[in-house]
């Protein structure tokens, strides 16, 4: 599984430099601020990294808050609006990927608020490396928040294979197409 996370990732950030390079730039010319929104997340066995994102909010205000759920919310900003479409706001996860922070697919990262409301059912989904993508994000219950949909992640946990991480990827990539065509 490592193999393929670091060979993936090296090959996706490589081949799509140029792209990176344009979105940091336009992200730098649209408002004031760093490139990239970081935060501390919890993976496995409850560690603390920080992740990489390239922001899509204005970076006043970026924080550890819920994330937007609204198309119109006034925090992102227009060019934010179609990184988060299109899920290029999380192609610099590729570097968590790459220091061994997290996987390409896994359950996803909480926020350390939250993880600390966890109950004993919900805190398993630590006892894997955490995903750029997962079960819950080409389900249908990708709308409700990940805290809320700990089976997915328990029946990954329990399932593991490379099998079953390159299913979730090719889902996912096919969730992309159709969350892009829908919009």
């Amino acid at each position: 599984k490592r193999a393929m996370d670091v060979s993936v990732a090296g090959v996706v950030l490589l081949v799509f430099s140029p792209l990176l390079l344009i979105v940091a730039l336009i992200i730098k010319r649209q408002s004031p601020g760093s490139v990239f929104f970081t935060q501390y997340r919890r993976g496995a066995s409850n560690t603390t990294f920080r992740i990489f994102k390239f922001r899509t909010m204005f970076s006043e205000m970026c924080g550890d808050a819920i994330t937007p759920q609204s198309g119109s919310d006034p925090r992102v900003t227009s060019f934010g609006r179609f990184l988060r479409k299109s899920s290029i706001d999380e192609l610099p996860q590729l570097w968590n990927v790459l220091r061994g922070d997290m996987s390409l697919v896994g359950p996803r990262p909480e926020m350390p608020f939250i993880v600390e409301d966890y109950d004993d059912m919900q805190r398993m989904r630590l006892d894997v490396k955490p995903g750029i993508t997962g079960l819950w994000q080409v389900s249908e219950a990708r709308k409700a928040p990940i805290h809320e949909n700990v089976d997915y992640d328990l029946y990954y946990i329990e399932n593991q294979s490379i099998f079953l991480d390159i299913t979730i990827f090719i889902m996912t990539l096919g969730t992309m197409m159709r969350l892009r065509s829908t919009h």
